[in-house]
C-alpha cells in the first residue's frame, strides 16, 4: 500500500508526497498521473496541486500538466552539499571539459544510487543515458564505482549480496569480480568502465574528499568508447578530483576514510 494511503498521514506528508512524485524521466504530471503514483484520493490531490500551485513549488501548463514551480526549484539549488560541490567544482570541470571536449560529471551518493548533480557536455560529445538530477548504478558507472567503494559495510554489502542487473554484454555483476574492482579503486582512487551501463561508452571516475577524508562526491569523464585513452586522462581526472578536495578543506595529512569490505 503507497504511503499516501495508510491512514492518519498528516497534510503536509501528503504535500511532499506529491512533489515528490516528480522524479528525472517524468518531469511533467497530470492530475491523474498524481493520483495513481501517490495513492492519495483523485479530489485530494486536485486540492493539493491547487494550493502548491498558489504557492509557487508547482506550475501548471494550458493543457492541464503540473511541473515543478520556479520557487520550489530555486529552493533546491540551496541544498549545501550540491549548492557547496557545484559552486567549487565547476572551474575544474569546465578545465577538463575545455581540454576534452567530452562530459564531465559530478554525482553524490543517495541511497542505493548515484545522483548527477553537475554536467558539462560537448555538442558532439557521445550521448548518454544520465540527465542532471538523474541517477546512476553504482555497479557498473565510474561515478557509482567510486562511491560503492567508498561506501559503508552495510550498503557495500547490500549491493554485493544483490542480483545485480546486467546492463550490456560487459557490465560487471559477479560479486567477487566486482569487490575486487572496488578495492583497486579503494587503492588508487579511481575506476575505469568500459561500457558496463550503456554499449558504446566508458568512463573514468575519481573521488572527491571533505576535510576529513570522507568520499563525499566522484567526478568523473565519459566518451565514446575507443576515443580517447582513459589511461591518459586519468591524471587530469586525479588532479582536478584532489584540487576540488582542497577546496572543500581536504589536505593530505587527512588521509582518505575507507572502510572496504566488511569479509
Amino acid at each position: 500500500m503507497p504511503h499516501s494511503a495508510q491512514p492518519g498521514r498528516s497534510v503536509s506528508a501528503r504535500l511532499l508526497d506529491v512533489l515528490f512524485a516528480f522524479r528525472p524521466g517524468r518531469p511533467q504530471l497530470s492530475l491523474a498521473d498524481l493520483t495513481r503514483e501517490t495513492g492519495i484520493p483523485h479530489a485530494t490531490v486536485h486540492r493539493l496541486t491547487r494550493e502548491l500551485v498558489r504557492a509557487g513549488a508547482l506550475d501548471r501548463s494550458p493543457d492541464g500538466a503540473f511541473t515543478v514551480g520556479l520557487r520550489l526549484w530555486q529552493l533546491g539549488t540551496l541544498a549545501p552539499l550540491s549548492a557547496s560541490l557545484r559552486a567549487v567544482a565547476l572551474p575544474f570541470m569546465d578545465d577538463l571539459h575545455t581540454a576534452l571536449r567530452q562530459h564531465v560529471q559530478l554525482s553524490v551518493l543517495e541511497g542505493a544510487e548515484a545522483v548527477l548533480v553537475e554536467r558539462l557536455s560537448a555538442g558532439r560529445a557521445v550521448d548518454v543515458v544520465s540527465r542532471l538530477g538523474g541517477r546512476l548504478p553504482l555497479h557498473s558507472s565510474g561515478v557509482g564505482k567510486v562511491l560503492l567503494a567508498h561506501a559503508d559495510h552495510e550498503l557495500l554489502d547490500r549491493i554485493l549480496a544483490q542480483d545485480l542487473p546486467a546492463y550490456t554484454g560487459r557490465t560487471v555483476t559477479a560479486p567477487d569480480q566486482l569487490r575486487a574492482q572496488l578495492a583497486e579503486c579503494r587503492e588508487s582512487g579511481v575506476a575505469v568502465v568500459r561500457e558496463e551501463t550503456t554499449a558504446g561508452v566508458d568512463s573514468v571516475g575519481t573521488r572527491i574528499l571533505d576535510s576529513e577524508g570522507r568520499v563525499v562526491a566522484a567526478l568523473s569523464v565519459v566518451v565514446a568508447s575507443g576515443s580517447v585513452d582513459l589511461h591518459a586522462v586519468r591524471p587530469a581526472l586525479i588532479a582536478s578530483g584532489l584540487a576540488v578536495s582542497r577546496r572543500l578543506g581536504w589536505h593530505p595529512s587527512a588521509g582518505v576514510q575507507v572502510t572496504g569490505p566488511s569479509h
